[in-house]
């Protein structure tokens, strides 16, 4: 009897589910390259701060918010921790700070258009009114039952991301949403 290869095939957490457009509102999926939590050691927060610009061109976030550009952000993402996600990390970071993989463990998505923050207030507890939650804010918060990290990339734009296991639920909720948002703009 010979031996047979199985053939494994490598998906993306909303493989199938995604892209969605409903009214005014778009959801895609984002496969960032990499994403790494960052968390500085005792004490060397600054230098940690100063590596991170060294070698991406963006600081250290404070907490609640994001920095970098386009597919390169340092996202603040708890006490003490921050999601480097974009570029692989630089071993300079190492020295200041625990680095710690976690590209195959988060779904992420892109949720843009006019009524964006309409669709997330259905979906989550925090302000998310333009002036109170500005582009380069970020939450770690609520999202129906999951926990979400969702950042403001602009005017009616954000990224959210939840757990790889959740990304068929997270799609679901979001879907759902928009789908009520936009029966609500035809009313």
């Amino acid at each position: 009897m010979g031996k047979s290869a199985i053939e494994l095939i490598a998906k993306t957490p909303c493989a199938g589910l995604l892209p969605i457009e409903i009214g005014t509102v778009s959801l895609t999926e984002v496969v960032p390259d990499h994403m790494t939590i960052v968390a500085p050691y005792a004490g060397k927060d600054k230098e940690l701060s100063a590596a991170l610009k060294g070698a991406h061109g963006m600081v250290m976030p404070a907490a609640n918010r994001a920095t970098g550009k386009g597919a390169n952000r340092a996202i603040w993402f708890g006490q003490g921790q921050i999601l480097l996600s974009g570029p692989a990390p630089d071993a300079a970071l190492a020295r200041h700070g625990a680095v710690v993989d976690q590209s195959d463990g988060w779904a992420v998505v892109a949720l843009k258009g006019a009524g964006s923050r309409d669709v997330l207030a259905r979906l989550t507890p925090i302000d998310l009114r333009a002036g109170v939650f500005k582009n380069g804010h970020t939450a770690r918060t609520d999202l129906m039952h999951m926990m979400a990290s969702i950042t403001c990339l602009g005017a009616d734009e954000f990224r959210i991301m939840v757990f790889r296991g959740f990304a068929r639920t997270l799609v679901h909720d979001l879907e759902t949403a928009m789908q009520g948002v936009a029966v609500r703009a035809l009313a």
